[in-house]
């Protein structure tokens, strides 16, 4: 188990990654981990060039918080996942452009690729539009994210959750990746999905994809 300094530190480099990798641009976007009753979560108006280890903010489920310095605007939607999915350690959200530009759309990612099934399902749910940080906003996302480990927000982003910070972050960016690959093939047609039946054979595979024997050397960002 990662000590306190240690998570914010982890959190502050899965933040800085996001950037990195265009997920995110300027104060957009936010991460937390659960942690004790709560959690730390990214603070109200961060960048990724300013950001550091002490502005992480610990705060309660229910957004109460000690200090000077603000909690996320969008504490509330982690929260609710963290309330709702008791293996969900950890939450990234952002503002990633194949996800909003898709989510703009009010449409879900369909079956249009077996990886889909890797975020629990047959699609990855839009859900409906709320004011960001919002409790109906925080409900919505939550409720979404009890069968999938990431959705996205209508005319806003997306969401994704992990048992670890590594596992939400990777489902981030599978899921932007997923989303450009999808908006490329609408933009000359009409993908083909898979079937019922494809996917339960997809699911079949992945009951052992990506089984390796325990690593001796740490993974990055393997808190909590």
């Amino acid at each position: 188990m990662a000590n306190e300094r240690e998570i914010r530190e982890a959190i502050v480099e899965a933040y800085v990654e996001l950037g990195r990798k265009r997920l995110n641009f300027a104060t957009s976007g936010n991460v937390s981990v659960r942690y004790g009753r709560g959690m730390l979560i990214t603070p109200s108006g961060c960048t990724d060039e300013t950001l550091h280890a002490d502005q992480i903010v610990e705060t309660t489920l229910d957004g109460q918080f000690a200090g000077d310095i603000s909690p996320s605007s969008e504490w509330a939607m982690h929260a609710e996942v963290y309330r709702r999915v008791k293996d969900a350690n950890a939450v990234v959200h952002t503002h990633a452009d194949a996800c909003v530009a898709l989510a703009a759309l009010h449409r879900p990612l369909p079956a249009f690729h077996y990886m889909i099934y890797g975020f629990g399902g047959d699609d990855v749910p839009c859900v409906a539009y709320h004011p960001f940080g919002t409790r109906a906003l925080g409900e919505a996302a939550g409720a979404a994210l009890e069968s999938r480990t990431a959705c996205l927000l209508a005319n806003h982003g997306m969401l994704s959750r992990g048992r670890t910070l590594g596992q939400a972050l990777d489902a981030a960016v599978r899921l932007e990746t997923l989303a450009r690959q999808y908006l490329l093939a609408l933009s000359v047609g009409e993908p083909v999905l898979l079937d019922a039946t494809q996917m339960q054979a997809v699911a079949q595979r992945y009951a052992d994809y990506g089984r390796q024997p325990k690593a001796k050397v740490k993974p990055r960002w393997s808190v909590p």
